[in-house]
């Protein structure tokens, strides 16, 4: 395959992010135009749950989805808080929901309050998809990503996504392998999603190289595998060789 090949398969996988602290709805705007003006359109847009609405109406009819963020970034808040946050992002149009695990519950060995949360998430996110951040890259070995990622998934993850991109390490090959694993056993579909410092072409390959070598050749698509970035979508149309167009595909 092509670099600019490569590129165009992962940017139809991108969630396109944008979570920084001064974000703002002129942002949330130019990101939704970025989405749907490059050569293809991105997967999601991921962005704070205050401009889902903004979102929603800069994107219309488009098949970008529009995807938000709760409990994050910390993962420490109560569950009432999470469950109204949660409800008002769904009411006022988002496709998925992109949850933060009560991480460090786990790790103090509370994964009855960490499943419980997510149930309830779950139970609020019936024909959205729920993905479940683990924040892998705060976690001492990979025997804890594992029972994070089986916890999840028991719990009603459709996603388990290794990071918030908050932290100082973030998105890892050995997290995303033994994720991948605990997918394929998982009984059920679920979905990978790599998330904090990718940022180049190299960068998504390896994670595609990982998926296609363990998952099969046909199972990476928009609903089985995302990559959250923000300065991968420059990256991707610099391998393609042009840059975002001026007239945006579909509703914007």
């Amino acid at each position: 395959m092509s670099e600019a090949a490569l590129a165009r398969r992962a940017l139809a996988l991108l969630d396109l992010t944008d979570l920084a602290d001064d974000a703002t709805e002129q942002g949330a705007r130019d990101l939704c135009r970025r989405a749907v003006s490059g050569p293809v359109p991105v997967a999601a847009v991921c962005l704070w749950p205050r401009f889902v609405a903004t979102a929603r109406e800069a994107l219309g009819s488009s098949t970008v989805r529009i995807a938000t963020v709760v409990n994050f970034p910390d993962g420490d808040t109560p569950i009432a808080p999470v469950i109204r946050e949660t409800e008002a992002a769904l009411e006022a149009g988002a496709d998925e929901i992109d949850l933060v695990l009560p991480w460090r519950a786990v790790l103090a060995g509370q994964a009855t309050a960490a499943g419980a949360m997510i149930r309830n998430i779950s139970m609020r996110c019936e024909g959205k998809l729920l993905k479940v951040i683990l924040e892998t890259g705060e976690y001492p070995d990979l025997d804890k990503v594992r029972e994070a990622s089986e916890l999840a998934i028991a719990a009603g993850a459709d996603f388990i996504k290794t990071s918030t991109g908050k932290t100082p390490r973030s998105a890892s090959i050995p997290a995303a392998r033994l994720m991948l694993g605990v997918i394929a056993a998982a009984g059920r579909p679920i979905g990978l999603k790599p998330s904090g410092g990718i940022r180049t072409l190299a960068d998504a390959k390896s994670y595609l190289d990982l998926a296609d070598a363990m998952m099969g050749p046909d199972w990476v698509t928009p609903g089985t595998f995302r990559f959250g970035a923000s300065g991968l979508y420059t990256a991707l149309l610099d391998a393609i060789g042009g840059t975002a167009s001026d007239t945006p595909r579909g509703s914007y």
